[in-house]
């Protein structure tokens, strides 16, 4: 991995000092993956060049591995990219070798940490779902970004490029110590979650601590949060509340597959220009919306929450006065208990905390607390089951359960197309076991209302594509 930093300021020997690093000397650095070495290609008035090279013992690295025995292909712990690719293990060694730097110190010249320099970066390589991708990381920090795709095998064209790029930043005026944190925290981004180490509440304080000053601003501040962190909702969620200053962080669709879309909002690469209410408001918010206004609209007295998360949905349906009881259940503990924070349960009016039940449990097992009800919310579960066990969630709900109204919703693979970072065949979320396209989900529904006694209702949920339609599609079942 090597990572140069140019500048051309005035005397540009300056670096050195910023760096804490003499540009006549080579330093090493033992790291746990490998070594380190600092140097300067270049080092005069007008000009100076330091490059951070980190060479990585592959043999360590399994050694060092935690993941469980036996993962991935046969010989994967042996056979990968680890030591070529920036990663996870350069921003450590940068945190390790600038030190100083990041924190902004410089002992014999105490103004060089606030001057503005003229800074070129230059990463050999990074992964990225593409140079689009690598834009719109870099370039709302003011970089001009250049990159070069590399093929996947020089002697065989036709397969074409590979996923590593050539990245190149440049700024007219930057602090050094900005630059550093950048890279500190978008690398390790770039490289599809991949982090070297466990995830904990220290690294989450880390992006605080290195992203504080510019990441809220960021318009992809959700997308970095979940990728740096790996998309662990316990650190991610409380990350981007005190990164949005109090402000709720929106949860959407969890991270996607490996390729992830940078907006993790269900929004295509360019918001269409007859869409604008799709730039105010994100997929999973509108769907919440369309479900609540629906449960209005049915004039439902006493309604279910399958899947109910955080308790989003349970925001809203408190709202209508007309909702008398709301059965919220999940089958994760931890997703109830924040749903009991986030909805402030202990606080709540006697008479508002008799409307609601948190409860956990499986939409794939007969529940007889599910009869009774007027109307029953699944917003984007489905595709978390295995298409094999949609038959039993379909005697839960519909054969014994059976509400007066089902509302469905999922997303609609026809309109994965319109998301650049989103190759042909992937999921829009890890944990996807199918999308389905429009078609296949209307056949699905149809199917099921025939075999329960309910008429249906297919739409689309969200802006509307004339050749893909929406992004989401819902099905209201109706005795």
């Amino acid at each position: 991995m090597l990572l140069t930093i140019t500048t051309t300021h005035q005397p540009a020997t300056d670096l050195g000092y910023l760096l804490h690093k003499n540009p006549a000397r080579l330093q090493t650095l033992d790291v746990a993956a490998g070594q380190a070495y600092i140097f300067y290609p270049e080092a005069t008035a007008e000009r100076c060049t330091v490059a951070l090279l980190l060479d990585i013992d592959p043999i360590g690295l399994v050694r060092n591995h935690r993941g469980p025995a036996g993962e991935g292909f046969a010989l994967e712990q042996y056979v990968n990219d680890r030591p070529y690719v920036a990663s996870s293990f350069l921003s450590t060694v940068l945190a390790k070798a600038f030190n100083t730097a990041m924190n902004g110190t410089c002992k014999d010249h105490p103004e060089l940490p606030e001057t503005l320099l003229p800074l070129e970066a230059t990463v050999a390589v990074v992964p990225a779902a593409g140079a689009e991708q690598l834009r719109r990381l870099f370039e709302p920090l003011g970089y001009d970004v250049e990159s070069e795709a590399h093929v996947l095998d020089p002697t065989v064209r036709a397969w074409g490029d590979s996923r590593y790029f050539t990245l190149r930043l440049r700024h007219p005026a930057l602090r050094l110590r900005d630059l550093l944190s950048h890279l500190y925290v978008l690398i390790p981004v770039l490289d599809r979650c991949d982090k070297h180490h466990w995830i904990n509440q220290a690294e989450a304080e880390k992006l605080l601590l290195r992203g504080a000053a510019w990441l809220p601003q960021h318009p992809e501040r959700e997308f970095i949060t979940r990728r740096y962190l790996r998309n662990l909702a316990q650190y991610v969620n409380p990350t981007l509340e005190r990164l949005l200053g109090g402000e709720e962080a929106r949860s959407d669709d969890a991270p996607l597959a490996a390729s992830d879309e940078l907006t993790n909002t269900d929004a295509p690469t360019a918001a269409a220009p007859n869409h604008p209410a799709e730039k105010k408001q994100g997929l999973h918010d509108l769907r919440l919306d369309e479900v609540a206004a629906e449960i209005q609209r049915l004039g439902a007295k006493r309604v279910l929450d399958l899947g109910c998360g955080e308790g989003k949905l349970v925001r809203r349906l408190l709202k209508l006065p007309h909702v008398e009881h709301i059965l919220a259940m999940d089958v994760s503990w931890q997703e109830l208990q924040r749903a009991q924070e986030r909805l402030h349960v202990a606080e709540m009016p006697p008479r508002q905390r008799e409307r609601l039940t948190l409860t956990q449990g499986s939409l794939l097992y007969h529940d007889p607390r599910l009869a009774g009800y007027d109307a029953a919310a699944v917003v984007e579960v489905i595709e978390h089951l295995d298409e094999s066990r949609l038959a039993a969630f379909e005697q839960v709900v519909f054969a014994r359960a059976r509400p007066g109204a089902v509302l469905v919703t999922t997303p609609n693979a026809d309109y994965n197309q319109r998301y650049g970072a989103l190759s042909a065949g992937e999921f829009r979320h890890a944990d996807h076991r199918f999308e389905w396209t429009q078609a296949q989900f209307a056949e699905w529904a149809d199917g099921v209302a025939e075999r329960h006694g309910y008429r249906v209702r297919v739409a689309p949920l969200g802006p509307v594509d004339a050749e893909v339609g929406a992004p989401s599609q819902i099905a209201v079942f109706q005795l």
